[in-house]
């Protein structure tokens, strides 16, 4: 072979590499996103973002709410329950001062009432 010939030859190769490496490169610029595509991405994510923190803050405001109302509504309940309770109370006491016993309970207190009935006495 002639040195002209694998100059030539070589020369064919380099440019077969290049062709295929330019088709190679194309195809993949083609599939990464361009610039203003991530910016477009990343503005999207951000509101998203927002979005989500609106709606997080909303159910919280919405939860503390709630909370307060059934602590007011526990509040009020465990009012009712002493009052009725020191109003029994002196009922039996007025009836032991009269020498008359008073009646039994109608049941046996249950036991998770017994804690916050500590104060009866049978």
């Amino acid at each position: 072979m002639r040195p002209e010939m694998l100059t030539a030859l070589s020369a064919l190769a380099v440019a077969g590499v290049t062709a295929v490496g330019g088709i190679v490169t194309a195809i993949i610029g083609r599939r990464q996103p361009r610039g203003q595509q991530r910016r477009d991405d990343f503005t999207t994510i951000v509101n998203e973002l927002r979005k989500n923190q609106e709606d997080l803050k909303a159910e919280l405001t919405a939860q503390k709410e709630q909370s307060n109302r059934d602590r007011a509504r526990v509040t009020a309940q465990d009012f009712a329950i002493r009052y009725l309770a020191g109003w029994a109370r002196s009922l039996v006491t007025y009836m032991r001062h009269a020498h008359l016993e008073p009646p039994p309970p109608p049941q046996p207190v249950p036991e998770e009432v017994a804690p916050y009935l500590h104060d009866i006495t049978s």
